[in-house]
Parts: C-alpha cells; sequence; structure tokens
C-alpha cells in the first residue's frame, strides 16, 4: 500500500503534487489556470455562495461548479437526499425507483422529452444523441455551430468554444480526420443549407461556451423550419441551459420544440448524471427496443437520482422568478461597476446565465466573440479573485449565480468588482 504522506496545505505545493501523477495537475483543462495563468485554487469546502480552499481562504463563487450547482454548495435538502440514498447502497446495476420519477419530472417540464434515457454526463447524452440521430435517420451527417460545445466526443468537438478556445485548439490530436469527415460547422445565429444527407442539427440554444451569446430574433424557429424542411432531427443541447434559465429550458422560453434534448449539470444536484430526452418514436430506436446500442453500468445510479430529484423539487416556479431577478441584478451591477472604471464591457444576461465580454463590438457569433480581450479579461480575473470573488478561469465560461446569492453577497460582488477594474484600469 502506498504512503500518501501529509497533502500540502498551500495550492502552490498542492499544484506541484499534481502535476506529478495527474496530467497538467487537473483532471479538466480549464482548472488549470493556463488562459489566465498563476496557480490553480485547490478547493476543500463549500456552502452556499463560497468555496473554501486549502489555505482557508473563502471566496463568493460565480462558478458553481459550472452550473451544475443552482441552489448552493452543499443545500441542506439535497445532502439530505444524497445522505439517505447512501446508506441504501451506492450502485446497483438495476432499475431503480427513483430513475423512474426522475425521468417522469424532466418529461413534465419539458414535454417534448415524451421519453428519456439516463446517462452518466452530458458528453455522453450528446455522443448518444448523435448515434441515436442517425440510426432512426439513417443518415450520416451532422451540422453544429462554431463555438457550441456538445461534449468531448469526437465528432462534435470540432470549433467547440469553451475550453478549447482558450487553449487556441480547433480541436483535438488524436481526432481523426475520418471521424469529423461529415461534421460541418456553421456560424451561430445563421440558418445554414441543410442537405438530405443531414442526421441532424446540433446546437446550444443558448451558447454559454463563448461566453454568454443569445440567439437573434427568429433564429432558432427559423433552424426548427429548416430541419423539417430537409427531414433532419433538431438536437438541443440544454446541458447547461436546461432547468437553469427556466421550468423548461431554452425551448420554454423561446417555444421551439427540439427532437431531441440532451441534459446535465443542474439534473445531479452536483452529482456527475445526464440524460436526453425526445420524441417517442425516435427513442424507441434505443436498445433494447430498437437497434441503436447504448449502455452504462451508473446510468440513473442511486446517488445522482436522488440529489436530481431533490434539486428539482426546490425548482419552484416562484424560485424561478427570484432567480432571474438576481441575475439581472448581478449583470447590471457588473455593468456599471466595470464600465465606470473605463473598461470595455457587455454583460449579457438570459435566465439565471450572466456573460462577461471584454468588447466593444456586439457579439452574435464564435467569430465575434473571439474579439473579446482575454488579456484584460485574465487581469480583471485575478484583480477579483485577490478580493475574494472567484469567477472562472477563461474568458469564454459565463457566470452562474443562483438560490445562495442573496441580495446582500450580490452587492458585496458589485463592489468588489467596481475595485478589481479599477485596479486594472490603473495598470493599462
Amino acid at each position: 500500500m502506498s504512503q500518501h504522506g501529509s497533502f500540502p496545505t498551500n495550492n502552490v505545493g498542492a499544484y506541484e503534487r499534481a502535476v506529478d501523477v495527474i496530467p497538467g495537475g487537473v483532471n479538466s483543462p480549464i482548472r488549470a489556470y493556463k488562459a489566465v495563468g498563476g496557480t490553480p485554487r485547490f478547493i476543500a469546502s463549500a456552502n452556499g455562495a463560497t468555496v473554501t480552499d486549502i489555505e482557508g481562504r473563502t471566496y463568493i463563487d460565480l462558478v458553481q461548479s459550472y452550473g451544475a450547482i443552482i441552489l448552493g454548495h452543499a443545500h441542506p435538502t439535497v445532502v439530505a437526499a444524497i445522505q439517505h440514498a447512501a446508506t441504501l447502497g451506492t450502485s446497483y446495476g438495476a432499475p431503480t425507483k427513483n430513475e423512474v420519477l426522475l425521468a417522469e419530472e424532466i418529461r413534465e417540464r419539458v414535454p417534448s422529452c415524451e421519453m428519456v434515457r439516463l446517462v452518466n454526463s452530458g458528453t455522453e447524452a450528446t455522443m448518444t444523441a448523435l448515434r441515436l440521430a442517425r440510426g432512426f435517420t439513417g443518415r450520416s451527417k451532422v451540422i453544429k455551430f462554431a463555438g457550441n460545445y456538445h461534449g468531448h466526443g469526437d465528432a462534435l468537438l470540432a470549433a467547440g468554444g469553451s475550453a478549447l478556445a482558450v487553449l487556441g485548439m480547433p480541436g483535438s490530436a488524436g481526432v481523426t480526420k475520418q471521424s469529423v469527415a461529415e461534421t460541418i460547422v456553421c456560424p451561430f445565429n445563421v440558418v445554414p443549407e441543410i442537405g438530405y444527407d443531414v442526421a441532424a442539427v446540433f446546437v446550444e440554444p443558448v451558447p454559454a461556451n463563448m461566453g454568454l451569446v443569445l440567439p437573434q430574433p427568429g433564429f432558432l424557429a427559423a433552424l426548427r423550419a429548416a430541419c423539417d424542411a430537409a427531414g433532419a432531427l433538431l438536437v438541443f443541447d440544454e446541458v447547461i441551459t436546461g432547468f437553469r434559465i427556466g421550468r423548461a429550458g431554452a425551448q420554454g422560453r423561446y417555444d421551439v420544440i427540439p427532437d431531441i434534448t440532451c441534459f446535465g449539470k443542474v439534473i445531479g444536484g452536483g452529482l456527475p448524471i445526464g440524460a436526453f430526452g425526445g420524441r417517442a418514436e425516435i427513442m424507441r430506436s434505443l436498445s433494447p427496443l430498437g437497434p441503436v446500442f447504448q449502455a452504462g453500468t451508473l446510468s440513473g445510479n442511486p446517488l445522482a437520482t436522488a440529489a436530481g430529484l431533490a434539486n428539482l423539487g426546490e425548482l419552484t416556479d416562484d424560485v424561478y422568478i427570484e432567480l432571474l431577478a438576481r441575475a439581472r441584478k448581478l449583470g447590471a451591477g457588473l455593468r456599471d461597476a466595470i464600465s465606470a472604471a473605463g473598461l470595455p464591457i457587455q454583460v449579457p444576461v438570459l435566465g439565471t446565465l450572466v456573460g462577461v465580454h471584454f468588447a466593444t463590438n456586439h457579439v452574435v457569433d464564435y467569430e465575434s466573440a473571439k474579439q473579446t480581450d482575454e488579456a484584460m479579461y485574465a487581469a480583471f480575473f485575478h484583480a477579483i479573485l485577490d478580493e475574494g470573488v472567484m469567477m472562472a478561469p477563461g474568458a469564454y465560461e459565463v457566470l452562474f449565480p443562483g438560490l445562495a446569492h442573496t441580495d446582500d453577497v450580490l452587492d458585496e460582488i458589485i463592489e468588489r468588482a467596481g475595485r478589481a477594474a479599477l485596479a486594472v484600469a490603473a495598470r493599462r
């Protein structure tokens, strides 16, 4: 048995130890601070709107596990549900009551999901949705939009935004030309020509991996019509928007109904989970009913489904009204505080998502999003981190205010953002 010894109690020491055993010292590349410089903060605990690192410093957290946390860290209802489920066993590899209840809850909130399959991540959801679309239609090509991130599956990784953007990667080594030969990448907010050989069009209805970019009026409806005309399936990737921008996600807000929807983040209450759902005739193509294979030993596991049910159960209509108000307050406050320091800033807000673009141009797609000043974002990231506020260490992520971000917390964030912006401006 290995002797681990005492773990470092400072971030630098922890990172040095991590890089010896984990590639880059991290298990997801954005965490390495490569885009902003400096040393990652190793988190020891979290509660409500805050996280505390191993040095004992507490930060107001706007990352919230990249949107997976909406009620606040360690919410009592979610924690109690997980604790109870754990006492009954952590995984069975067999059907359970809660996976049925969670699928029913998703269908009740998102009626386009007549049937639902639970998986273990958003990536797994989108990978399987692509296989399902190809299997159902008998077609091979897929259209996606530049800057839309659909997980790290080979066929959908091209021009994926998120960590790929800050790392300057168009895709990934190891992704063969053959695996992306039938992937067509188009600019967001422009309806593409859809051939009769296209199985599906994948889209983040509200992209949140190139910063927050809003769909132009009529774009999603026109995309729906174009898919119908070509006989292609429309797949909404609502891994981030699902149950976060509203009860029924983006499709409920924009009244555009996809054929398949992919979920993740919020439905796990902080635990790993994903799901996809759609029209019953499409979903019946999945094994064991149909010829499209998908499997997962931990799919629908008792801990994640318990957390998901507890999480969604707290998200009532009244809670969403409160969440929307808090996001608007944060967005307006950040815009005013940062612009008052003379920095170029755009702060789009939709639902409970808040974007930050250090740019003067209007951001409508991936190309315009990449005009953001990444160096200024990095400077602001460290300045506000010094003020005790944690944002994502990359210019193409969004902020995730939640129920734990009370008015007092939001006021504190805005005040600290103003000081951080003045510090950045002074060094220009």
